[in-house]
């Protein structure tokens, strides 16, 4: 029998109510921007779903043999990790030897991972750091995780997430890959995913700065991209996950006197 409260207004089923404080309960917060998001997963839930992937995509994978480029990525993702005050975060940084995909990606619990079809146009240290800060700071805000809570709710017009999540099975692998950017209906799910490309963005000029890049440098690297992608035909942003590269360059841009605040101070010349 289902039980039923009672008001002038209106009749509430218990199931409804006990729904919504759920929902009140899985707002969680994002660090460094403050936005509040809705994760219906645990984070140890989280973390299993990553590795679970990451381990997929390794297995999957050529990793590069190339000492200096591995070395490179591994010590400016870990300057960067330092700063992101995830210490819990196993962090690991591989480079994937793909010279066609102009990709990176990160997973749950700190697995980062980029390719070599990128590498060109990061070209240094600082080009490296603008990629691998916005990586993180996919990590730290749990961007996956709220993007497998709102791809459930989308689907199943209910709250909660079905129990296949825990599972190994090919939709379930499928929606995991595409919810963390492996993988590749306009509407709800992809202007979200704009959304945490540009938080993405935002919360990696904070940590280039807290580590001690130039955010500045940011800037140049979207250039380059867009000159990159100048002979290659964009599909419209609204049917992309991405903003356009001119967007991210103007948002970047009025983001800089904000993030200014996050830079070492410099230490005192010789007097």
């Amino acid at each position: 029998m289902a039980v039923i409260l009672r008001n002038k207004m209106s009749i509430w089923p218990l199931g409804l109510i006990s729904g919504l404080l759920w929902i009140v309960t899985a707002c969680q917060t994002v660090p460094l921007t403050g936005r509040s998001q809705l994760i219906l997963i645990s984070e140890q839930q989280e973390l299993a779903l990553g590795l679970q992937s990451y381990q997929k995509v390794l297995k999957e994978s050529k990793l590069s043999q190339d000492p200096k480029t591995n070395e490179m990525v591994k010590r400016v993702g870990m300057k960067l990790a330092q700063v992101a005050d995830r210490p819990d975060y196993q962090w690991e940084f591989k480079v994937i030897e793909d010279d066609k995909t102009v990709n990176a990606f990160a997973l749950p619990g700190g697995k980062v991972a980029v390719y070599t079809g990128l590498l060109p146009i990061t070209q240094d240290e600082a080009g490296l750091a603008v990629v691998l800060s916005h990586e993180i700071g996919h990590a730290i805000a749990r961007h996956g995780a709220e993007r497998l809570s709102t791809q459930e709710l989308v689907q199943f017009g209910e709250i909660g997430l079905i129990v296949a999540l825990g599972g190994k099975d090919p939709q379930t692998v499928k929606a995991i890959d595409a919810a963390y950017g492996i993988g590749a209906g306009v509407g709800v799910i992809l202007p979200y995913s704009r959304k945490h490309e540009s938080e993405a963005d935002h919360i990696g000029l904070i940590l280039m700065a807290k580590a001690g890049y130039d955010p500045q440098t940011a800037v140049e690297f979207w250039q380059r991209m867009l000159q990159a992608k100048q002979e290659k035909k964009a599909p419209p942003e609204f049917l992309s996950t991405h903003p356009s590269d001119e967007r991210r360059i103007r948002q970047i841009r009025e983001w800089l006197p904000e993030v200014e605040k996050y830079q070492p101070a410099l230490a005192p010349g010789p007097q």
